[in-house]
């Protein structure tokens, strides 16, 4: 049986400060795969400024496009995980996919590496960034259906 047919225990999703890109991907495989697999997020770091205690407001509006209320959803860091017991560590990024690494070392955890373009990059009018949110939501949803789909939802 290969890893992509085992369904893991523990998912984190790992990206660089916790507040776009992770907080999307733990909301979309919370709601496929609801209590049956536990699902968390992280980033590197912590981001400074007025609004970075919760999720980017362009998440929040994205996702909540869809029914998924992101608004409670606290960042964190590595270090400030509850657990970090996962069985399999997607990472969203490159500095993520270090971290993993370094933090399964002598783990039996599954890592795998899912490039995720960072939609706070997009510049322009309000829609065309929501849009580049979209985007990144929909191909987020996409990766999760194909990787944990017939198990996660079953």
């Amino acid at each position: 049986m290969g890893s992509a047919a085992r369904t893991p225990h523990a998912v984190l999703f790992a990206c660089n400060f916790n507040r776009v890109r992770s907080p999307m991907a733990e909301a979309l495989l919370k709601k496929l795969a609801g209590n049956r697999i536990f699902v968390d997020s992280c980033g590197l770091r912590q981001e400074a400024g007025e609004d970075s205690d919760g999720p980017d407001p362009f998440t929040r509006e994205v996702m909540a496009e869809i029914g998924l209320d992101v608004s409670g959803h606290t960042p964190k860091t590595f270090d400030e995980l509850d657990d970090d017991s996962f069985d399999l560590i997607v990472s969203l990024t490159p500095e993520a996919q270090h971290r993993a690494v370094e933090l399964t070392r002598g783990r039996a955890a599954e890592i795998e590496y899912w490039p995720t373009f960072d939609p706070t990059l997009t510049e322009g009018s309000r829609e065309a960034r929501l849009a580049a949110y979209r985007e990144v939501r929909d191909s987020l949803a996409r990766r999760i259906a194909e990787r944990f789909g017939s198990d996660g939802a079953g």
